[in-house]
């Protein structure tokens, strides 16, 4: 019974804490975004006496000849093709990784996992992009967040794939499949729990990325959404119910997205982490 009770304190605990962590933010947030300029600037987490959200997100909207769009537009762009890029590359090495045991495979995984660790090079990374040209562009920007994310989808892939009988891949292999065919048609349908996970995990990180759009990717017609804030900063200091507003529109799309899949998230994580 009181192990119970303990149980019980420490869940009421843990969702107290999540609201002081999140939905508080998230609330001030909002409530700023519904006041107008005097209003904001008080930044305080009382309701507005009205409501000028719908005024403010037009104003945000057509700021900077419609800056926010083209933010939108980039963002989705890099987000859909580097997660695209993502589970192909990383499932494609974690199978390999787990299923040949030789002496070269505990340095490939010494290598992957030093990829989490040491932190990426700003300028060396500019310097080679800029001799492969790819610096100032979208295909350069994917390439730096696919090598971000890939030690850690590597590794996620990996462990989910321990747990798949070996003798799958050796019965395929007996009626005839070649390496390309027992991937793609046998191997990568069975890791939709891991594809779930990465999508939006990744996706979330990728689409609210502040520092490599503002060092790979830069210029006006190139931001990308979180960069708004920084430009939205520059241009009107004071008027916090527009940047409050700002912040809310480029919230959502993420926030929705971990809640409906919230459970997938979990389901993949928890699988990866079987090994067999």
């Amino acid at each position: 019974m009181i192990r119970r009770l303990r149980l019980f304190g420490v869940e009421i605990g843990a969702v107290l804490a999540s609201v002081l962590i999140f939905w508080i933010p998230l609330y001030f947030v909002f409530v700023n975004a519904m006041k107008d300029k005097r209003g904001a600037s008080l930044r305080s987490m009382s309701w507005p006496t009205s409501n000028h959200l719908w005024s403010n997100i037009k104003e945000v909207i057509q700021a900077r000849d419609h800056m926010l769009i083209r933010a939108f537009v980039n963002s989705t762009t890099l987000t859909l093709l580097s997660i695209a890029i993502l589970l192909l590359v990383c499932a494609m090495a974690g199978f390999v990784m787990q299923r040949r045991s030789d002496r070269v495979t505990p340095w490939i995984g010494f290598f992957v996992l030093a990829g989490l660790i040491i932190p990426p090079a700003i300028v060396p990374t500019i310097w080679v992009l800029d001799n492969l040209h790819l610096f100032k562009t979208m295909l350069g920007l994917i390439m730096v967040e696919v090598a971000l994310g890939f030690p850690f989808g590597v590794l996620l892939y990996r462990g989910f794939m321990g747990a798949i009988p070996r003798e799958i891949d050796e019965a395929a292999v007996v009626d005839g499949c070649g390496g390309f065919r027992l991937f793609f048609q046998i191997i990568f349908p069975l890791l939709k729990p891991v594809n779930a996970t990465i999508i939006v995990t990744s996706s979330v990180a990728i689409f609210n990325d502040f520092t490599n759009p503002l060092y790979f990717f830069p210029g006006s017609d190139n931001a990308t959404v979180q960069l708004t804030l920084y430009n939205f900063m520059n241009q009107f200091v004071s008027q916090y119910n527009l940047l409050y507003t700002n912040i809310l529109l480029i919230t959502l799309p993420p926030l929705v997205l971990f809640i409906f899949f919230n459970k997938k998230i979990v389901a993949g994580i928890t699988a990866g982490a079987v090994k067999g």
